[in-house]
């Protein structure tokens, strides 16, 4: 049974933060109830319980837990498996990536809000180098380290499956250079807990989203 009971995530539809939440409770199989709200008009109740004005949020009974790596690591210590390694070492390397990721889809966002062709290249050059770096790190197994799934590969997946749609839609793909990414990527997103941690039109969010922008992709 769960040590904690039926949390309460606080989403918006689009963000890979919050997916990241959604994975590792479907990874743990926990049960949940996910609340989304509009961050362009952000309602009082919300604007109260979170410190920084973002999403997510996890509420378990009267405590209210923000930052996506901070709601995973509580999660992973209270349920189940760990998905970080009880090596003090190998834990602060896998943090450490974990708080890499952040740049990376940060990156990525970027890229979907360029408007002009140079800063796009510019900000693609950026990525690029950042996922060489990553590149390096990864196994060819399919997951991070190993033949296991960790929270390190929770925070990769919601830019991997952000990466697959582009790919598609606009036919640019930043992991073309990157072959174990590439693997990792496939394997990530052959996983049921990442799989339903969007919503069932999430494609068509994320594409009309970068659309509206009016930027660089939308005209690829």
């Amino acid at each position: 049974m769960s040590s904690i009971d039926q949390p309460i995530l606080v989403s918006f539809k689009l963000c890979p933060f919050v997916q990241r939440a959604a994975i590792t409770l479907l990874h743990k199989k926990l049960d949940y109830t996910i609340e989304y709200i509009d961050l362009n008009n952000k309602p009082d109740w919300f604007v109260e319980i979170s410190p920084l004005g973002k999403v997510p949020l996890l509420r378990v009974n009267d405590q209210v837990l923000f930052e996506s790596a901070v709601i995973n690591e509580y999660l992973d210590e209270t349920n189940g498996n760990n998905m970080l390694s009880k090596d003090p070492l190998i834990k602060a390397d896998q943090r450490a990536w974990i708080e890499f990721s952040s740049s990376i889809n940060n990156a990525q966002h970027q890229l979907t809000q360029a408007r002009r062709e140079e800063t796009f290249e510019k900000i693609d050059d950026d990525l690029n180098k950042k996922l060489a770096h990553l590149e390096r790190k990864i196994d060819a197994k399919g997951f991070f380290q190993g033949s296991s799934f960790t929270l390190v590969d929770s925070a990769f997946a919601p830019f991997l499956m952000r990466s697959q749609i582009l790919a598609d839609n606009t036919g640019i793909d930043v992991l073309e250079d990157f072959k174990k990414l590439a693997v990792w990527r496939d394997n990530m997103l052959s996983l049921e807990e990442v799989q339903q941690s969007v919503v069932e039109d999430f494609e068509d969010l994320y594409m009309e989203s970068i659309y509206e922008r009016g930027g660089y992709l939308a005209d690829q």
